[in-house]
């Protein structure tokens, strides 16, 4: 019977794949336990070793930006292919998904924010200002909200799904806070 051959390494020709399976390891655990999982738990999960993931990221805030800077692509998407009045609630629909789905984007941002590159506010900014008042004029969105209002509502959805005790009822509870903030928020 023939030896088993054993894996080689593919050294840099891997890398590419190795930082993909990186980012959607760390997608899928930031979800599911946290901002704080284990990066150890991701490189397995990722079928990588610890020195490999960091070369791709070297700290737990590089990565979670990563994954954050594929979000924050999705959105821009978003915003690009709805045009008109609607564009805000795409967005704002899609921003409290990433919320419920995954609070650990939040957590990591409310952790750093005092590190937060300013660059990553004006790119936020930049998204929600033309749609947000594109919704206004059309009597979709108060008249009086600016994008550090919707930031601070994200904040307080974010409150919401945190301290709800019940994962599984948690986006009902999202949308009945937004309703009694604003019903056009939760629709």
């Amino acid at each position: 019977m023939p030896a088993a051959r054993e894996p080689r390494n593919r050294g840099p020709a891997a890398a590419g794949a190795n930082r993909a399976a990186i980012l959607a390891a760390a997608r899928r655990l930031f979800a599911e336990q946290g901002y704080r999982v284990p990066l150890s738990a991701i490189a397995r999960a990722a079928g990588v070793g610890q020195g490999v993931m960091y070369r791709h990221f070297p700290d737990r805030l590089e990565l979670a930006w990563a994954v954050f800077a594929d979000n924050f692509a999705e959105l821009e998407q978003v915003a690009d292919s709805t045009p008109g009045p609607d564009c805000f609630q795409a967005l704002w629909r899609r921003l409290v998904a990433y919320t419920v789905e995954s609070s650990a984007f939040v957590e990591m941002v409310v952790e750093t924010r005092a590190t937060v590159p300013e660059a990553v506010s004006r790119r936020f900014e930049d998204l929600v200002a033309e749609p947000l008042e594109r919704a206004q004029a059309a009597g979709l969105a108060d008249p009086a909200w600016t994008t550090d209002d919707v930031l601070l509502l994200e904040d307080m959805v974010y409150g919401v799904v945190i301290a709800h005790p019940d994962r599984a009822g948690v986006t009902d509870a999202v949308r009945r806070a937004l309703t009694l903030v604003d019903p056009r928020l939760a629709s």
